[in-house]
Formats: C-alpha cells, structure tokens, sequence
C-alpha cells in the first residue's frame, strides 16, 4: 500500500520496534520448547533415528547416529524444528554437551543464544 496521509510510510523508528517485537516473539517460542533441565534429554546417542515429518519436512527423515555429519544434521533440525515434546525424545544430553562447541556454530543466532541463556553448562562447553 501506497504511503498517503491516512496511511503514512513507517519511519525507520517505526521498523526498529517491529523488528524488535518480532524477534522477541520469535525468541520466545524456542524458549517455551526448552526441557526444565539438560537431564530431561534422554533421547538415543546411537542406531538409526526416524524423525516425524513435523520436524523433516524439508529433507531428510532418518539419521545414522554413527555418521557425524547425519548426527549433527539431526541436532540442528530438532533444535530448530522440534516441539518441547521432542526435545527429550530426540536429543540425549550427553551427546548435545559434546556437539555443542560445533553445533552452535550451525545453528542460528536466536537459537543459540536462547539455550545458552537458559543452560550456562552449553556456554562453558563452548568456551
């Protein structure tokens, strides 16, 4: 739509503060997914893992845990797909703590800063 009197263009002020809202809003929903504690993360650390379309849909939907590049591909996309059910499921907190110092490299800023807010322990195991 047009900038007119009813309908003025956005001043760049204006943009900052949306832009900050959305990314809060987009923080908070992978904070809300976040376990209670690292421990809570029981999920395999070897085999083959099958991940549900809801998580896979853009790729692949079964991991060779052996295989590191798979292993890590299947961290990154539950880290950003999955729902807080998944979490525990999915990721085993031994193996997270020891991918950690690649993976936060792989995965995106808000991500990142959001579980290490929330778990100093992946902070130090970056360090």
């Amino acid at each position: 739509m047009p900038s007119s009197p009813q309908h003025p263009a956005p001043t760049p002020s204006d943009l900052s503060g949306v832009v900050a809202e959305d990314l809060a809003l987009y923080r908070e929903k992978f904070r809300r997914r976040l376990p209670e504690s690292l421990d809570e993360l029981q999920g395999p650390a070897q085999g083959v893992v099958e991940l549900p379309l809801h998580m896979a849909w853009s790729g692949m939907t079964s991991y060779d845990m052996a295989k590191p590049r798979q292993r890590m591909g299947l961290y990154r996309t539950v880290l950003h797909e999955g729902l807080r059910d998944d979490l525990p499921r999915y990721l085993n907190r031994d193996l997270l703590l020891q991918l950690w110092p690649v993976l936060r490299t792989l995965v995106g800023r808000t991500v990142r800063n959001v579980w290490e807010d929330a778990f100093p322990q992946l902070a130090s195991a970056a360090a």
